[in-house]
């Protein structure tokens, strides 16, 4: 049963695009709408991807979120999350990132995987995904917050409902490093070492984000199949992290180290 009506849907998404232009994030909506339920926050995040979408943005691939054991039982869930990557998250690697663009930005290590030809449901494998998947590439994800982690009165941290509303707290995306056949190596033991300014702050494995990161790929597309919505040929789909968040501040230097994979490397602003 929705929590949520059609009015309160649309300005969610409406807030929301507005806490991102203005930098200020806004209150929690579980905190606002307490009968909101999973589908309402999906039901908030197309809204919100709807307007950008109209407002001359397009859709570069999708993003999958809470892979991680710990992640979902820390967010009393049992399965992923997730959302959508617009063009003008993509940055290039070795760039200067601007991070006025985001409120408080944190980093991500992961693997992205392009298609070369569309993937569906309902019955979507890990098989699948390697024969649809022409490449698997390094990649960063820049993860942000509009909707507040922590009740500014309350204390209350931010519910699942709040990073689903939220994009699944997607916010940018940089590829890079030595693209791979996916079925010419072993996905699930590709490692990173995860730097900032010169230290090793988070290392992973691959093999962390669901035992292969090709199956939240597999689910995303299971998952999305209701919907009318298919992973489409020349899209971007990032699997999932396989460190835990590492907090960025102005003048932070990355350096992803992807061993045989190479690297990806950047900057935030100051």
């Amino acid at each position: 049963m929705s929590g949520l009506t059609d009015v309160q849907v649309q300005d969610a998404a409406a807030r929301l695009d507005h806490a991102e232009e203005t930098r200020t994030p806004i209150r929690q909506l579980s905190r606002q709408y307490p009968d909101m339920t999973i589908d309402d926050a999906y039901r908030v995040q197309r809204a919100w991807v709807d307007l950008k979408l109209s407002q001359g943005r397009t859709l570069y691939g999708h993003k999958i979120g809470l892979t991680s054991r710990a992640m979902q039982m820390s967010s009393n869930i049992t399965e992923p999350d997730y959302g959508a990557l617009l063009d003008d998250m993509v940055f290039p690697e070795g760039s200067e990132i601007p991070t006025s663009r985001f409120i408080v930005p944190k980093v991500e290590v992961e693997l992205a995987f392009r298609l070369g030809r569309d993937l569906s449901g309902p019955d979507c494998t890990v098989l699948d995904v390697l024969d649809a998947a022409d490449w698997v590439i390094p990649a960063i994800e820049i993860i942000d917050a509009r909707i507040e982690r922590i009740d500014r009165e309350t204390g209350v941290t931010r519910k699942v409902f709040d990073t689903i509303s939220d994009n699944a707290a997607n916010a940018g995306i940089i590829l890079g490093g030595r693209p791979a056949r996916p079925r010419d190596i072993d996905l699930r033991w590709v490692g990173a070492l995860l730097y900032r300014n010169g230290v090793i702050e988070e290392t992973g494995v691959a093999a962390g984000v669901l035992n292969h990161p090709a199956t939240g790929v597999a689910w995303l597309a299971n998952r999305l199949h209701p919907h009318g919505v298919t992973l489409k040929a020349g899209q971007i789909v990032l699997a999932g992290s396989f460190t835990r968040p590492v907090d960025a501040a102005p003048g932070d230097v990355f350096h992803a180290d992807y061993g045989p994979l190479g690297g990806v490397a950047f900057r935030f602003g100051r």
